[in-house]
Parts: structure tokens; sequence; C-alpha cells
């Protein structure tokens, strides 16, 4: 049951590698509760961690849970078939995670990283928004800390393209912090997801941080920092991506400015240079055939800080990327804004039958996969290969949703 599990995550003493090997000896988080002491001093246990498993009072856990029902936040153990399997590859995964919202599929999608400083300038603040912005317009899914500056610029860059974000938090999922992304939480939640390994009212703490930033890496494909300062924690995450196999990113700045000593730095031991959303996502098209196209659309100028206290300004460029400044678009991302004639129409007498036959399905109007299917009324097996090769000559594109349309 998920309160035995929350109950050995809460044993003081007890990180998440010594966690996992007790599972591993045992079997169960039940069948740890019930070892004897014995048992747990055999597996090289001290006598604080024995003294701490030998705790069986189950209430806390139970009234955890008791607040996650009441506040709609979902808790996914390692058992759970959704734990997301890039997370439990790493050895210091944590035993349960708490979800606000739905997780994207990690497994059919490109999940990028953006991260950077939380004091970034206003050159910093354009260019996360636009990289959200256009990583969510390639099909991606965009990965964030939900920071002030950076994190923040990002996710409404996102956010407002239509795409998924995913929010790795260091509190609770039901604080927000910092309190001005209360509508920047409440939207992460409704598009994508918040995620945290620490229970409900579980306040924002400085040592929490370095820690969550694990889980940003090992969800994530690749780790971009956008601005960073020589010792921002953004690096932190950029060592985690390293340790974990992951790719490094980074945006090249102007030497003179403190803010772009991290990432030139990252630049120097190797990080893959970004200028562009598709500089991040074209390293994963062959391996996400379907849901990762090219895409190079700039989002609309973010208007000028308003004017205001210290506390107002530092706010006033993440509010106005929110939702009452740029509403997502009406059309599918990346979707070129005029009606034009598809260049798969002119296109057509030079395919194979099979090919032709998914072209004009979709001359009246975007499909869903399974419904493109039925109406060519062929075998999926003939027509998933056929999808592909249409994408790579640019004639076809496929949307979040697996909606596929003419380009």
């Amino acid at each position: 049951m998920n309160e035995h599990w929350i109950w050995l995550c809460s044993r003081r003493g007890l990180g998440p590698v010594r966690q996992r090997k007790l599972l591993e000896q045992f079997g169960a988080a039940e069948a740890v509760y019930a070892a004897a002491p014995d048992e747990l001093r055999r597996e090289g246990l001290n006598s604080a961690l024995v003294e701490a498993l030998r705790d069986h009072n189950l209430g806390p856990a139970r009234e955890i849970l008791r607040v996650c029902a009441e506040k709609g936040i979902r808790v996914l153990t390692r058992a759970d078939p959704d734990y997301p399997a890039s997370l439990a590859a790493v050895p210091d995964a944590p035993l349960v995670l708490y979800l606000r919202g739905k997780l994207p599929d990690l497994e059919q999608h490109a999940c990028i990283a953006l991260v950077g400083s939380r004091s970034a300038d206003k050159r910093g603040l354009h260019i996360a928004y636009r990289l959200g912005w256009q990583i969510a317009g390639c099909g991606g899914v965009t990965v964030t800390g939900l920071a002030r500056g950076i994190d923040t610029a990002a996710a409404w860059g996102a956010l407002n393209q239509g795409g998924p974000v995913i929010g790795v938090l260091g509190c609770g999922a039901d604080v927000v912090y910092p309190r001005e992304n209360r509508d920047l939480y409440a939207r992460v939640a409704e598009q994508g997801c918040l995620l945290t390994e620490y229970p409900p009212g579980t306040a924002p703490n400085g040592n929490n941080f370095p820690v969550r930033n694990r889980i940003i890496s090992a969800l994530s494909d690749g780790v971009t920092v956008v601005q960073a300062a020589e010792q921002s924690g953004a690096l932190i995450t950029a060592r985690w991506a390293a340790d974990q196999g992951r790719d490094v990113f980074a945006v090249p700045g102007p030497p003179e400015s403190d803010l772009s000593q991290g990432c030139n730095q990252l630049l120097r031991e190797g990080a893959i240079l970004v200028q562009c959303g598709w500089d991040i996502l074209c390293e994963y098209e062959y391996r996400y055939p379907g849901t990762v196209w090219e895409y190079h659309g700039r989002p609309p100028a973010l208007s000028k800080p308003r004017p205001g206290p210290e506390a107002a300004a530092e706010a006033a460029p993440l509010k106005e990327a929110g939702p009452e400044a740029a509403a997502p678009p009406q059309t599918a991302p990346g979707a070129p804004p005029e009606k034009r004639r598809p260049a798969a129409l002119d296109a057509l007498p030079s395919l194979d039958p099979i090919q032709q036959t998914v072209v004009e399905a979709l001359q009246e109007g975007p499909l869903q996969l399974d419904a493109l299917i039925s109406k060519t009324d062929l075998p999926p097996a003939q027509v998933l290969p056929q999808l592909t090769l249409l994408q790579m000559k640019r004639l076809i594109a496929c949307r979040p949703g697996k909606v596929y349309e003419l380009v």
C-alpha cells in the first residue's frame, strides 16, 4: 500500500539509495515495514537506522494520503506503471512522487529542461521565453523548476505556445513558490503537471532545490542552460545531466556579462551551442519519429517591464509573459499563420501510391492518427512508415496528440 512507501521515505537518515537497496532486498515496502531488527542489521544498518525502521506509526503517512486525496494530488510510487522510466533508472530516484495535473507521455516525446539564473536580465528572459515557445512548437515537453527568472519565462513561453510543461518543485505540490507564480502553477497543472518528491505542505527550503535538480535532469533528454553566473545553481542541474548521461546545451552570452560566465564555461567543456529551439530538438528528431518536427517561429515581443517597486519590477516581465499577454495560439503549434496551398498537393504526382492516399486523406483538414489510418483504409504497418517519410520530406507535420496535417 502507498502508506508503507510514504512511511519508508520518511525514515530519518535513510536516503533514496539505501531505501532502494532495502526494497530490492526485501521485495516490497510492506516487507521492509515488517522486517525484524536482526534482518535489518544484516543489511548493514546502524542502530539509529534500525530504530527509525522499528517505528511502525503509519499515522503521518495516512494523513499525507488524506491531504493528497483532498487536494487532488496523485501519489506515484516506484511500483506504479506511470512512474517515469527515465527517472526510475537513476540510482537516487525518489521512491515516491506527488503529482498535480497529468504527466505527459515521456516515452513518446522529447523532454528538454530549460534552467538558468533567478536574477536573469531582460535578454535572458526573452531568450528563455522564446526557447520555451519554440520547444513546444517543435513538439517537445519543457521541464523546469518554476523558479523566478529563467525558469518562469521558459515555462510561460511553452504554455503560451500550447505545449506541456513539467514543473519540478523543491516544496509540496500545494505550495506556490515564489508567490507571484500562482497563475503559472495553475497553468502548468492544467497543461502538464507539477511534480515533487516532497509531501503536501512542505515549505520551500534552500537545501531542497539542489536535490530536486537531479529529477529535472533525469526526466529530460537534454538540459539547456539559458543564462547562468559562474556559481549558478543551474550548473548543478547541468552536472547532474552529465552524470546521468543526458545532453547538455548552453546559450552563449557576452564575455563581459557575469550572467554569461556559467554558460560560456559549459560551452568550453563541450556543451552544445543553442541559438533556437530547433538547435535542441533536432538532436532527437530520429529518436522520436512523428512527434518532433522543425519549427523556427518566434513569439510576439514581450512588453517592457512595468514601473514600480523592486519586487514588482522583477516580477513584471514574467507576468507580462503570462496568459493575459499572449493567449495560446488558435492553430496547432508551428502552423503557418496565413492560408496557403500545402506543398504536399503540388508534390502529389511524384509520391508513391500509399503516400498519395495519406495526403488525399488530409486534404480536408488535420486528422488524429487513428482517424487517419481508418480513412486511408490501409493497414497501420503500411501507413506509419510513410508518415515518417512524408515528415522527412516536410510535406506533413505531426502536432501534439498525434494529429497530422499538410504543411
